[in-house]
């Protein structure tokens, strides 16, 4: 099986467990290691995703920058990076910010069980996403997201409400990263 099928299993406390294809850990609600990436302006404003419609979960819901999983023995910051060019077009230095447990049930019948590690960046102009995985890009100023989250949550993913909380909660919105 390709390594980008396979996901890490961890932990509570994110030490690995194993490696399982990536649709039987989201059928099973595994635990497995995540990331998802915010990256901010020099505005602070955030660059959200709206994922493509044909995303196996989650399909056509605003997110945040980029979210994936480490390939087995791939670092987090390294595969961030990766995904990062991947999905959006572009590269820029991030930072480790904070971890969460989630498990929360998809569309599709599917369970997302994840040690997500949050990471925060910077980087001022367009992307450049791939059609296959973005179906929408916008940089959003924070209290704009915070209102829409309030008043339209559904049109988010699950992740990336708990994650943005988090983010705003501990005032990582404005922080600069890199510097």
């Amino acid at each position: 099986m390709e390594a980008d099928q396979m996901l890490i299993t961890v932990d509570p406390q994110d030490r690995p467990t194993g490696v399982m294809e990536k649709m039987r850990a989201h059928r099973e609600g595994v635990l497995h290691r995540a990331f998802s990436v915010f990256v901010f302006d020099d505005a602070n404003r955030l660059l959200l995703q709206r994922r493509a419609t044909q995303k196996y979960h989650s399909g056509g819901l605003w997110s945040n920058t980029c979210c994936s999983h480490p390939r087995p023995g791939e670092p987090v910051l390294q595969a961030a990076r990766r995904r990062l060019g991947e999905e959006m077009g572009f590269d820029c230095a991030l930072e480790a910010a904070f971890s969460f447990v989630y498990r929360a049930e998809l569309d599709s019948g599917l369970l997302e069980h994840e040690y997500d590690h949050v990471l925060i960046g910077r980087f001022s102009g367009d992307p450049a996403p791939d059609p296959a995985e973005v179906g929408a890009w916008s940089w959003e100023a924070v209290a704009d997201i915070e209102a829409r989250l309030s008043s339209r949550p559904d049109d988010y993913t699950v992740w990336f409400r708990i994650a943005f909380g988090e983010l705003v909660a501990r005032g990582l919105h404005a922080h600069r990263a890199g510097q």
